[in-house]
């Protein structure tokens, strides 16, 4: 599975797609490196003969590999043969999961980085940031994400005891989620932001991902479209050629899209731009943030280096190794990096490692974030030359860890989300909960007046007073304290934060009645990057008018 081996590894499918390996001797190993082989067996042999206590050989076998692995990058990895058993049940529909992508930081907690739209998990209330600290009743803590994943995945129907920890929530919440299929759409949302700006939300690059793309643009198109927002935040890539297609349809003339390099010569690839993209003349702007990975790089990458899109968010995450997944005799499957990929400008965006040190490398990455995000101008001024590349045009780009964006927007902490009550309230799915409870009463009435109109309920619906005072006497029965006390909130700060909740409880409506995608052309109205990417057009159009 091409994933971040231990941040950001996705918890739902692995495609299979690698060589068998079947090793012979003669031919394929220098004189050294077989030396070196048989050390390694003679060590193997004294261990498992003479060690005072009986060893398990399967056991050692699995250390050895993981051990071999770690020194290579952070990005390599061993999946056991139960684990692998498990995968490729789940691939041909007998196994299912419950529709979230997860993260393990070193030294913390499971977090849960985004649930499935219309999923299990979405539906039971799970949110992003929740921290998972057991599953059936036994701990998580110090697993990794492929022993993690082996209990949440099971057969399609049965049930599974998920426990979290919610930023603001003083008690652990106990889920009880039914394991399904898991439908992999890519495309969270499309529609209209304004008469002439279309907005287009990839959740992440797969198979269906070129397919859905392109019928997603030709109906933005068909209703007027002349620019498009594509929002890649918290997208972890992928399948690559995918995210190379998508890149395809929005480039013309030549050049190339990305290219791979390895030590073996078939890992040596150069994806090249073709005539007929759907997307080549509109202007075109991307967001990123920390989160978005592999694939998405590849796609805000090319665009950026061809001078086709503008570049608006946060630094990516910086994933520009590839890996090949190689299956041994038994089943189990190596996933190793065989290439690098590197943009048109020649540069590499993946960030620095050393061997395999993953806490070097999280830590690192993470200040770098950090950096990036907060102080962008000094953080530019000290990348050395060696990273300075050029795009099309003659713009600076930079190698070295991530894409950097043609405009940073750090998060605004004056904005009206991060009100201290606003986030309480969406850390403990207040609203979620509020609207899941009303649909248990009224939702019948509420569908039979709202499902068959989503236009006018996006455009006419808004929260009355008397829902208004329902859902604050739910959330006080949830727990909110308004009042003077500590930990509790004043009315001044209720009444300031009205208008911002209210747009989450119609998101949260909208979310009910029309599917996920819905969520977004209402949240979307107060979110901060998007107010400030349109304002942004001039200078998008500028670097537009170069790649065109």
């Amino acid at each position: 599975m091409s994933a971040l081996k231990r941040y950001f590894l996705p918890a739902l499918l692995i495609f299979v797609m690698g060589t068998a390996v079947g090793l012979t001797m003669d031919g394929l190993f220098s004189d050294d490196t077989y030396e070196q082989l048989q050390k390694l067996e003679d060590a193997y042999i004294l261990i498992n003969r003479q060690y005072v206590e009986e060893v398990d050989p399967a056991e050692m076998t699995e250390q050895a590999i993981q051990a071999m692995l770690k020194e290579l990058d952070p990005h390599s990895s061993y999946i056991d043969t139960r684990s692998m058993t498990k995968v490729q049940a789940d691939y041909q529909g007998s196994f299912g999961g419950i529709g979230i992508w997860f993260e393990v930081p070193a030294n913390d907690t499971t977090v849960v980085t985004s649930t499935i739209p219309d999923g299990p998990s979405e539906a039971a209330g799970l949110l992003p940031g929740d921290r998972i600290i057991a599953v059936n009743d036994s701990s998580i803590i110090g697993l990794t994400s492929l022993d993690i994943q082996n209990l949440i995945m099971g057969p399609v129907g049965t049930d599974v005891d998920v426990t979290v920890v919610r930023r603001r929530v003083t008690d652990s919440i106990n889920f009880s989620i039914t394991r399904a299929k898991i439908p992999l759409y890519s495309i969270d949302s499309s529609y209209m932001l304004d008469d002439q700006t279309g907005f287009l939300r990839i959740g992440r690059f797969a198979m269906t991902t070129h397919q859905e793309f392109v019928e997603k643009v030709s109906e933005l198109k068909a209703q007027g479209m002349k620019r498009l927002i594509i929002d890649l935040r918290g997208n972890p890539g992928g399948i690559k050629q995918t995210a190379v297609m998508v890149a395809d349809e929005m480039l013309g003339g030549t050049g190339v899209i990305v290219s791979t390099e390895g030590r073996v010569e078939r890992e040596n690839e150069v994806d090249q731009i073709t005539a007929g993209g759907i997307l080549t003349e509109e202007s075109v702007m991307i967001l990123v943030d920390e989160s978005s990975a592999s694939g998405s790089e590849i796609l805000a990458g090319a665009l950026q280096d061809h001078d086709r899109a503008m570049i608006v968010g946060r630094r990516t995450f910086g994933k520009g190794l590839v890996q090949r997944p190689f299956q041994m005799r038994d089943g189990s499957v190596i996933q190793m990096t065989v290439a690098r990929y590197f943009m048109p400008s020649g540069r590499l965006i993946q960030t620095p490692y050393a061997d395999g040190d993953l806490e070097d490398y999280y830590r690192d990455k993470f200040e770098d974030m950090e950096q990036a995000t907060y102080n962008p101008a000094e953080y530019l001024s000290e990348i050395p030359d060696s990273l300075k590349f050029k795009t099309a045009n003659g713009r600076d780009v930079f190698g070295g860890g991530g894409v950097m964006p043609d405009r940073v927007i750090a998060p605004d902490s004056t904005s009206a989300l991060s009100a201290p009550i606003v986030q309480n309230s969406i850390a403990r799915g207040y609203a979620f909960l509020f609207m899941r409870n009303l649909f248990d009463i009224q939702g019948e009435e509420l569908r039979s007046r709202w499902v068959e109109d989503q236009d006018g309920f996006l455009s006419q619906f808004k929260v009355d007073p008397a829902m208004w005072q329902d859902y604050l006497q739910f959330a006080q029965n949830e727990g909110l304290t308004i009042g003077e006390g500590e930990d509790s909130f004043s009315m001044d700060e209720v009444n300031q934060a009205r208008s911002t909740m209210e747009t989450i409880i119609k998101a949260r409506m909208a979310q009910r009645l029309f599917r996920s995608e819905a969520w977004y052309p209402v949240f979307n109205q107060m979110d901060p990057v998007i107010e400030e990417a349109m304002l942004l057009w001039s200078e998008a159009n500028s670097i537009n008018s170069l790649g065109n």
